[in-house]
């Protein structure tokens, strides 16, 4: 064997393996939490706890309204302002984050978690601007 066919096949390794571990974060953040549709999501806004997990910024310029901010970069020294006996509502621009958030969570023991499906870009309830 050459040194370019060595390289290639440890390359090929280190895909697999990535693809691999991809895979499993996936279903890990898919079992963190149930995903609610706008239905479903506004049911009970007044019961949850309804966070945003974007960045200051963007939760400034829009938010569902009665949702507070807890940046998705910040939740790891902000998780002790969540209870955990009550459901937690998750929600970003998309969803990705929101995903990870709620992985984050459920690590840490919280149970009732749910994120809204297609985020905030799909969201067609009540918002709220803060003014500049």
């Amino acid at each position: 064997m050459n040194t370019t066919t060595i390289i290639n096949w440890v390359l090929w390794v280190i895909i697999i393996i990535w693809g691999i571990y991809e895979l499993i974060q996936y279903f890990r953040r898919r079992r963190a939490a149930k995903v609610l549709t706008q239905e479903e999501f506004s049911k009970n806004l007044r019961k949850v706890q309804l966070i945003d997990v974007r960045e200051k910024d963007e939760y400034n310029a829009g938010h569902i309204l009665g949702a507070r901010s807890l940046p998705y970069t910040a939740l790891k020294q902000r998780m002790g302002e969540i209870r955990k006996d009550q459901p937690v509502y998750l929600y970003d621009q998309k969803q990705a984050l929101s995903a990870r958030a709620a992985l984050k969570l459920r690590n840490a023991g919280y149970e009732n978690i749910y994120i809204l499906k297609g985020g905030y870009n799909d969201w067609t309830g009540k918002i709220k601007r803060k003014a500049r």
